[in-house]
């Protein structure tokens, strides 16, 4: 969260400590439970290792917005920052089918405070890894908002305060989907359509 808006909001977000899971999924409670405290453990965990065993490439991609080494590298470095980490974590929702699996989680605390997102994980070959954020569930226009206003108002360098402004404006009135391309896709051309509007 340094180089997009999903870094601005949550430090390498989910996922923790490597969790011995049974041979198949198929949705059985045993498998539902690991993924469940996957997601609660990572939260808590400033191991870098998290970053590897309990990550793939695509969601470290999706989370700095880099690519490569560039994006491991950048999920390490923050692993042991929880300045911006969530108080706690509701999971809920959760799915397993075979090697892949979905949950939503909603938050309180923290960059995503207030907000709930639905993930897809798939079955490595020692836990589960987190995937791929792959929308909003349940969406709060005003929180994000809000956080997002505070996050560029510490950053500062390159931004006026009627930007800031608009930003938040735009944010607020921003259909979801537009937030979602914003947020989870990595494409910064809203922020910038939205501090244009006041100019």
């Amino acid at each position: 969260m340094r180089t997009r808006l999903a870094l601005l909001l949550v430090p390498c977000l989910l996922l923790a400590s490597a969790l011995a899971l049974t041979a198949c999924g198929g949705g059985d409670s045993d498998s539902e439970g690991e993924v469940e405290v996957a997601i609660e453990t990572s939260v808590t965990s400033t191991d870098p290792a998290k970053c590897t065993d309990l990550m793939t490439a695509t969601f470290r991609n999706q989370n700095s917005g880099l690519r490569g080494d560039a994006a491991l590298e950048e999920c390490e470095e923050e692993a042991e920052d929880t300045s911006d980490d969530p108080d706690s974590v509701t999971v809920s929702e959760i799915e397993v089918d075979g090697a892949g699996a979905t949950a939503e989680v909603a938050f309180v605390g923290g960059g995503f405070d207030g907000q709930t997102v639905a993930v897809a994980l798939v079955e490595g070959d020692e836990s589960w890894k987190l995937d791929e954020i792959t929308a909003f569930a349940d969406l709060d226009p005003e929180a994000l908002a809000t956080t997002l206003e505070k996050k560029f108002e510490e950053a500062s360098e390159g931004i006026t305060p009627t930007q800031i402004a608009c930003i938040g404006d735009g944010i607020r009135e921003a259909p979801q989907g537009e937030i979602e391309e914003l947020l989870l896709e990595g494409s910064n051309q809203k922020f910038v359509e939205f501090a244009e509007a006041c100019e």
